[in-house]
């Protein structure tokens, strides 16, 4: 089937999330996440684009974008392609990274620009991990409230700080109130969002479905095949980190990065 184009937003801001192939985890440690902001920052320089803010989770990215000289398609694309080079070089693995195409709707107003920018940081607070968004220093949130960020030289907060105040300190605060609202908002929700990290009890319980007759010790000793046709069902498990899926079967990541 055709892909259909995708629709131009007349502001030329975008909310995108690009997500990892089968859901699989696209960042593993802190170099890995720093390698993808530092790639980001030159994508921004060489485009001119700006960025409104961002939240990078275990195997999904959300970025909300204003267009530069070039269009949010080719961008991203030199983006993805840029990572998936430093992801496969540094893990020996080969084969697609990401989703085929990330996923992206136009922000066309300036109140759905706040809804966004509020849902991308409590990204980590909605699913579990943290308490409070600045918690999670993998996003942008630290840098509205005048905390330290990755650069700010990636972030361009001023533009929503605006809307709050003009004096800067009475803007952040602003801000964060806002930025903390206990709220329901659903954005890309077609897409399926993140889900609750399970704990260990309740990804093991989701794991052993994956198994069947299969008890967990005896993976290690399945044929190649077998054992990653089922690593592969694993995968698939929502709110179960490959990281954690690898911990409780016993076998290395590496082995459940390549299934």
């Amino acid at each position: 089937m055709a892909r259909h184009a995708r629709r131009k937003s007349s502001s030329g801001v975008y909310h995108v999330i690009v997500r990892g192939a089968n859901r699989q985890e696209i960042f593993h440690d802190e170099e890995d996440r720093l390698k993808f902001l530092d790639i980001l920052q030159k994508y921004k320089t060489k485009s001119g684009m700006a960025f409104y803010a961002w939240c990078l989770m275990g195997n999904h990215v959300h970025l909300l974008v204003k267009e530069g000289s070039e269009s949010i398609s080719i961008v991203m694309k030199r983006i993805g392609v840029s990572y998936a080079n430093y992801y496969n070089w540094k893990y020996k693995t080969t084969g697609h990274l990401f989703q085929d195409r990330f996923k992206s709707e136009n922000v066309e107003t300036v109140g759905y620009l706040l809804t966004v920018t509020r849902y991308i940081h409590q990204n980590p607070v909605k699913a579990g991990i943290v308490e409070k968004p600045h918690h999670w220093q993998w996003s942008s949130c630290r840098g509205y409230y005048g905390q330290s960020v990755y650069s700010l030289d990636l972030l361009d907060p001023h533009y929503l700080l605006r809307m709050f105040s003009h004096d800067i300190s009475i803007a952040q605060a602003r801000f964060r109130n806002f930025n903390e609202w206990t709220n329901q908002d659903q954005c890309l929700e077609d897409y399926g969002g993140f889900g609750r990290r399970l704990s260990d009890d309740e990804a093991r319980i989701e794991i052993r479905k994956c198994l069947g007759n299969i008890e967990i010790p005896q993976l290690k000793s399945l044929p190649r095949e077998d054992r990653n046709a089922v690593l592969r069902k694993v995968k698939r498990i929502e709110g179960v980190s490959q990281r954690q899926a690898a911990r409780i079967l016993g076998v290395s990541v590496n082995l459940v990065f390549k299934a």
